[in-house]
Parts: C-alpha cells; sequence; structure tokens
C-alpha cells in the first residue's frame, strides 16, 4: 500500500488542539473522489464542535486535493493524497490513522457528495460520548415515511444487504449496512485490523463484521434519505454475486472466532448438532420416499418417523443457536474497557 502525500497541515505534525488535554475533540473524514461539485460545500456545513477536517484525495481524476487547498481557506482542514486509487474504504482508513495520530477522539466519516447533512454530526457523536457506543452508523429505513426518495433498485439492493450483514456480522439489530455516514471512537479504531479491511463497496459491511469480532457496540442513527444529482454506484449484481460470496465468507469467520477460537458455549455445539440432524433426516426421508415411490408402495410410519425427529430436533438446534447470537449482540462498548485497562496500568506503574 502507497503511503498517502500530505497536503497543508500536515496529518502527523500537528496533535488537534486541545487533544493532550482529553477533550472530547472530534475529526471528520471525506474520502474525496469526483465530488468538487460539492465538497466546498460539504465542508461549509461542518459545525464548530470539529476540530478537525480530513480530506482524503483518492486519486481523483479532478485532482479534487488541489482543488480543496486552492478554494478552502478553513484551518482545520488537512488535504491527504493517494498515489494510488483504493476505494472509499481505503481513504476512510488513511483518515482514521491521522486522526488517531493526532489524538482525535471521535472520528466521524461523511461522503463528500453533499448526501450527508452535516448538521447531525452531533447527534451520531452523542452516543460515543456518552459511553453508550463504540460506534454509530445512519440507517435511513428509520422513517418510513420518508422512504420513498430512495431510488427502488438503492431499496431493493440494501434490503438484501441488510439481511445479508446481519448474518455476517451479528449485530441483529442495525439495518441499512451501506450507510456510510459513521462515527467511531478513536480506541475502538485502534483496534481494527487496517490491512484486512475490505477497502472498496464492501467497506461498511466488513467494517460491522470486524468490529463485532472485537465486542464492539454499534447502533443506528436515525436519518432521512436525500438524494440529488450524483449516480449511484450500487448495482444489483454487485450485491447479488461479490457481497453475497464475501458476507457468507465473513459469516463463517464469524462463527469459528466467536464460537470455537475465543469462546466455547452451548451455542457452539447446538449449531453443528442441529445442522448435522437437520441433514441426516433431510437425506433419509428423501431417499426413502424416492425409493417408495419407484416401487409404488406407501413409505411405513417408522419410517416417516425415522426421518421427520431429526429434522424437527435439528431445526430447533439451530433456532435456539440463533436466539442465543441474538441474545449475544455486544452491550458494553469496547472503548470503556480499554480505558479501565490503560487506567489500571497507569496506577501499578505509579
Amino acid at each position: 500500500m502507497n503511503a498517502p502525500q500530505t497536503i497543508g497541515a500536515s496529518a502527523s505534525a500537528h496533535r488537534i488542539p486541545g487533544a493532550d488535554a482529553g477533550s472530547d475533540t472530534i475529526a471528520v473524514v471525506i474520502p474525496s473522489y469526483r465530488v468538487i461539485r460539492h465538497i466546498l460545500g460539504v465542508i461549509a456545513g461542518i459545525g464548530p464542535e470539529v476540530a478537525r477536517i480530513y480530506v482524503i484525495d483518492d486519486k481523483c481524476p479532478e485532482h479534487s486535493g488541489d482543488f480543496v487547498r486552492a478554494n478552502c481557506s478553513d484551518p482545520r482542514v488537512v488535504v491527504l493524497e493517494h498515489a494510488e486509487n483504493q476505494g472509499v474504504g481505503g481513504a476512510v482508513l488513511t483518515g482514521y490513522r491521522a486522526a488517531i495520530a493526532d489524538g482525535a477522539r471521535v472520528i466521524v466519516k461523511i461522503d463528500g457528495d453533499g448526501q450527508m447533512d452535516a448538521r447531525l454530526i452531533p447527534t451520531f457523536v452523542a452516543p460515543i460520548l456518552a459511553g453508550e457506543a463504540d460506534y454509530t452508523k445512519g440507517n435511513r429505513f428509520f422513517n418510513l415515511e420518508r422512504l420513498g426518495s430512495m431510488p427502488p433498485v438503492r431499496l431493493f439492493g440494501n434490503a438484501m444487504l441488510s439481511f445479508m450483514t446481519k448474518l455476517s456480522s451479528g449485530y441483529w439489530d442495525l439495518f441499512d449496512p451501506t450507510n456510510g455516514y459513521t462515527a467511531i471512537h478513536a480506541d475502538a479504531a485502534r483496534f481494527l485490523p487496517f490491512d484486512k479491511i475490505s477497502k472498496r463497496y464492501f467497506f461498511e459491511s466488513d467494517m460491522l463484521f470486524r468490529l463485532n469480532t472485537l465486542g464492539a457496540v454499534a447502533v443506528d442513527v436515525p436519518m432521512d434519505a436525500f438524494y440529488g444529482d450524483e449516480v449511484s454506484n450500487l448495482k444489483v449484481s454487485k450485491v447479488v454475486t461479490e457481497f453475497l460470496a464475501k458476507n457468507v465468507r465473513n459469516f463463517f469467520k464469524r462463527l469459528f472466532y466467536n464460537y470455537y477460537l475465543r469462546n466455547m458455549s452451548l451455542a457452539s455445539l447446538e449449531l453443528p448438532l442441529g445442522v448435522l440432524l437437520t441433514l441426516f433426516g433431510s437425506a433419509y426421508g428423501i431417499s426413502h420416499w424416492i425409493s417408495s415411490a419407484r416401487a409404488g408402495s406407501s413409505t411405513p410410519a417408522g419410517t416417516v418417523m425415522v426421518a421427520a425427529l431429526p429434522v424437527i430436533m435439528g431445526v430447533q438446534l439451530i433456532l435456539a443457536f440463533i436466539a442465543y447470537d441474538i441474545a449475544s449482540v455486544p452491550r458494553r462498548p469496547l472503548h470503556k474497557r480499554t480505558l479501565f485497562r490503560r487506567r489500571e496500568q497507569q496506577v501499578r506503574n505509579d
């Protein structure tokens, strides 16, 4: 991965004013790719609660980094440039690294195309600063009356992705996984495997999977859907193929990490046993049904029971596992646990 080039006030040269004093310093990350028509308005709409703004020029063909430097006088703005295009995820992670290095406490990510209302930043940050969450994300499906503004293709694609991401991430109470309006506590972001997170369209869903394996608390923040003249990059074919395959991969990885590698519980037995019983009962019943159909005779009641009972028991065990998985959604914020450990270490050192 190529190191980003820094323009303007260096992200690693200056710490955010007040960050060392333990204040609630907020930084905003704005991936920038073909958004020069909107980027200045987005920056202008960010309120004084934000201490620093990182604009990430992701090898933009419009040279948005140079454009912002030449036309924006906001002293909070730092422009970082990628030597090669890395995708929205790569741009966000570059911003995360810079904000963490500069001492930000909460890092907000908004897009540069004007879709996201910067006035909502305090709403996204509030649960994190209150110690209720490590990660917040927008949910455009909360207000059903406003969904009419969402293009049908996006509505269908997001509905499909939401179901798949619930399974793969383990955050059963979240919706709208592709929503890019997010905020994260720096202490939670430090634990992310930056080099492993998907850098392109799958970034938001992969972030949820990574956060769940860390035990981070993630919550939805209601917001309205707004679309202007931008072109959607969400393709149904990509949802059905690439996203499906990656969500299935993450689902099995999460099961291994959470139920076998890091922890063992009754649910660790319920799922494999339930799957085996269901498969056995189904295979046994189908094979005997085919044999009886070919022979022109009815299947004995005993054979039906031998096939049905394992299926019934297997489905019950699978449902029990799902209920346990839903109840296991992280509830204690990761950043509060890490803060406690740091204080405990300081006490021992003193």
